[in-house]
């Protein structure tokens, strides 16, 4: 019986470079979905809805990279030294080709990834994301990053930033919290080097970098992008930018919307994911 992701449990295995990976998986057959994960975010923060709509015909795998949450080692400072972790991950799992939803940071990871390792990634699914170096990227406006940055997370500033103002977003996002946070067996939660290290990475990703805007163009997958009309953390002109510089990537905004549209719209955009990765290459 394959149980659904709230119900699913914590395992851990091993990769060769002797960390040890906390992850939840939950569906079967079809090509493995692999989640990466926002800024300071572990296996909770994955809302069981969406994932739920993910998995029904699917296998589809979350995990805490090295450091976070229950996963071992030390959280890495940059971009590309997470996704040489999460390639490890993938290998210690004996998965030979994934399709990968990145989301915020875990966007960037997944870019990386893609670049990195082409012949592992089928589809790519780019979630509330930029591209390295694009300009006015160089960290968060300080009202963001004192929401969701503070030593002690923050609920209420975790609504403000990832749902819009209106009375639909914001129940939508207490709703989406209130399934996150509801299991019997939760993972461990972030340190405070963790958030440390994934915002010296976020910040060193957005260093103004015209050179760097390139290296998308290579992405050999089919890729979507997706965000929120009004995302304050990665806003929407960021991912048009990407779009537009990946060839032949499908891009869409969903309407009254933040950081968290996916959570928040978490039907419609599993149907569209879905409708994506089931597409014939």
């Amino acid at each position: 019986m394959v149980l659904n992701y709230a119900q699913a449990p914590i395992s851990r295995v091993t990769a060769a470079n002797g960390i040890e990976y906390a992850y939840r998986e939950t569906g079967e057959g079809g090509v493995p979905l692999v989640l990466l994960i926002h800024f300071r975010g572990n296996l909770d923060n994955w809302d069981p809805a969406l994932v739920d709509a993910l998995a029904r015909d699917r296998r589809v795998i979350a995990f805490d990279n090295t450091g976070v949450g229950g996963s071992g080692g030390t959280t890495p400072a940059t971009v590309a030294q997470m996704a040489q972790d999460a390639i490890a991950f993938v290998e210690a799992l004996g998965l030979e080709r994934i399709d990968v939803l990145g989301f915020s940071l875990g966007s960037f990871v997944a870019q990386e990834i893609a670049l990195t390792r082409p012949a592992l990634v089928r589809r790519l699914v780019l979630a509330s994301s930029a591209p390295q170096g694009a300009p006015g990227m160089h960290g968060w406006a300080q009202w963001v990053i004192d929401s969701v940055g503070r030593r002690e997370l923050d609920p209420a500033g975790m609504l403000d930033v990832f749902y819009t103002r209106s009375p639909e977003s914001r129940k939508a996002g207490e709703t989406a919290l209130g399934r996150m946070f509801s299991r019997a067996e939760p993972d461990t939660p972030t340190t405070w080097q963790t958030r440390q290290a994934q915002y010296d990475a976020v910040v060193t990703w957005g260093i103004p970098d015209f050179s760097l805007l390139e290296r998308v163009t290579a992405v050999q997958a089919p890729v979507f992008v997706a965000n929120g009309d009004n995302d304050p953390m990665i806003l929407p002109r960021y991912s048009h930018l990407l779009a537009g510089l990946i060839p032949g990537a499908e891009l869409k905004i969903y309407p009254d919307a933040a950081h968290g549209f996916l959570f928040q719209h978490h039907e419609e955009f599993a149907a569209d994911v879905v409708r994506f990765l089931d597409q014939a290459c």
